[in-house]
């Protein structure tokens, strides 16, 4: 059931007085074959569907989420290149609404949403490919082509079209047989994950990937947003397709995940849209954020942005640990600074727990899949809380402003 929304505006935000009856729980099986039932506050719907006794049940809970999206999204792409190239601003409005997201105090749900992220790197029918829910009648990927070379993952669509997930791949490291895309893949790493072009220090021995070095300890504030114009950027290339996604499917609600590298541009792309995201071990993306000039709803803190971030103790990529010229990241040409996120992040302390020792070893998607993911955190607490990544600082041994004038 779906009632009329109507807005009122309020300065250049837009607010909703009425919401859609949301769904707070839908049970993935493997047939269509299915029955609806009204839960007890005759507002939201459980719907069940039956398998026979042997199938595997892939369970996914929904919640509703407040989030604030503008009302013309495609004017966010030219209101961020003027404030980029002519520094000028201009107002967006804003839309506030409720809408299905992924329930992430649910163990099961973040798992197959990260097991869409997995899918990211491969291709159906492949060894590396895990099985979804048929709930998911449709998949079709992008940047596949043999002629590709970057931005690449795979869109997921429900039986009813309700729901549209986009995954995005991340880095793929480079071997002389390895996947044509991590030449472009480092490339954004290091333009959005750097302090400053990816210049770790007077020994870095790697090509940086702008020139807005100043000297000493310095850094150009302008020149740094200037290299994020390209088009072929990854971020500038998910907005393109989000924008086509929402084209095609125009009355469904689009979710965004991702890992690592894959993780960081779907959150960028959830604060660019204002729609649910939920990411996987990702480098801090709050810095790129900045610099691509994303606009937010005014007054809405980057905290309250609806993104989930989560990761592992035991992986020093998330946190910003794996840095500095002796790191296994810098020996192979990443310059992976940043820590500081939008939204809110759920760390599994299995440092602690597991007693695991840091290792990019473990920055893999299939250990948050079958190690992390695989049983509730406890008794009492299947998944750890979501907490807001306050009071974080990130590339304090640099000065940044407009030293190129």
């Amino acid at each position: 059931m779906r009632t009329q929304l109507s807005f009122t505006l309020l300065s250049t935000l837009l607010y909703t007085t009425h919401v859609q009856s949301i769904p707070n729980h839908v049970q993935f099986h493997s047939t269509q074959a299915h029955e609806s039932t009204l839960t007890p506050d005759g507002d939201n719907v459980q719907t069940t569907f039956f398998v026979p006794p042997t199938s595997a049940t892939h369970k996914l809970r929904t919640r509703t989420q407040t989030v604030h999206q503008p009302r013309f999204p495609n004017d966010i792409q030219r209101i961020r290149e003027r404030s980029l190239r002519a520094q000028q601003s201009e107002s967006i409005e804003w839309v506030k609404k409720q809408v299905l997201a992924p329930d992430v105090t649910d163990r099961e749900t973040l798992r197959e949403m990260a097991k869409m992220t997995g899918n990211a790197y491969a291709l159906p029918g492949h060894s590396n490919w895990y099985n979804m829910s048929s709930r998911w009648n449709t998949s079709y990927e992008f940047g596949w082509e043999p002629d590709e070379d970057g931005f690449r993952g795979h869109v997921f669509v429900s039986d009813d079209e309700d729901i549209v997930v986009m995954s995005i791949k991340g880095t793929s490291l480079w071997t002389p047989v390895g996947d044509k895309t991590s030449k472009k893949d480092k490339l954004n790493d290091n333009l959005l994950f750097s302090c400053c072009c990816a210049r770790v220090d007077w020994t870095w021995h790697w090509q940086t990937v702008c020139d807005c070095y100043s000297g000493g300890s310095r850094c150009d504030n302008t020149c740094l947003s200037a290299s994020l114009v390209l088009d072929s950027l990854f971020y500038n290339v998910g907005v393109g397709l989000y924008m086509n996604l929402t084209a095609t499917y125009p009355t469904s609600t689009i979710w965004l995940t991702g890992h690592s590298l894959g993780g960081a541009l779907a959150a960028l792309l959830g604060a660019t849209f204002g729609v649910p995201t939920v990411t996987f071990e990702n480098p801090g993306e709050r810095l790129a954020s900045t610099r691509l000039h994303i606009p937010h709803a005014p007054g809405i803190p980057a905290t309250e942005q609806p993104i989930t971030h989560v990761w592992h103790t035991a992986d020093p990529i998330p946190d910003g640990r794996c840095v500095g010229p002796t790191s296994l990241c810098a020996k192979a040409g990443y310059a992976l600074e940043t820590r500081c996120r939008n939204g809110k992040h759920i760390v599994y302390d299995t440092a602690e727990r597991k007693k695991w020792h840091p290792s990019i070893a473990r920055h893999r998607i299939g250990v948050i899949i079958n190690d992390v993911l695989g049983e509730d955190w406890d008794e009492d607490l299947p998944v750890p809380e979501a907490v807001p990544y306050d009071d974080c600082t990130e590339c304090e041994k640099w000065a940044f402003g407009d030293y190129k004038l």
